[in-house]
């Protein structure tokens, strides 16, 4: 699977489940680390958890299981690292804190408009 297409499907799947704020940025000429980052703000614990098991049930549907999971014991920060794309999901809180659409502002922010009309 492309890279950009599997943002999408996170993208799709972060949405449908009721993230909030999702942002996502191509980092692809920034760093090694990532072609995309997802960042997504959820309501509660079980809303974090059920945004990053739906994330991780879709792209493995695909074809596409995350390399390394981080966070589900703590639950305030959550990350699926997929090799081309990491997702991060957060609580308000520590998304504020953490800022990191900030330290990540020379990316390419992606409209994610139409991704989440399909």
């Amino acid at each position: 699977m492309e890279p950009f297409e599997a943002a999408k499907l996170a993208v799709k799947a972060l949405s449908d489940k009721q993230g909030a704020d999702i942002r996502l940025l191509k980092t692809e000429d920034l760093t090694v680390l990532a072609d995309y980052f997802i960042i997504c703000t959820a309501t509660s614990t079980p809303h974090v958890r059920a945004l990053y098991d739906e994330v991780d049930k879709q792209l493995s549907m695909a074809g596409m299981p995350p390399i390394r999971r981080e966070g589900y014991r703590n639950s305030n920060w959550l990350l699926l690292d997929f090799g081309c794309m990491i997702v991060h999901i957060f609580q308000k809180e520590t998304r504020e804190f953490y800022n990191l659409e900030r330290l990540w502002n020379d990316a390419q922010e992606i409209d994610i408009a139409e991704i989440e009309a399909e």
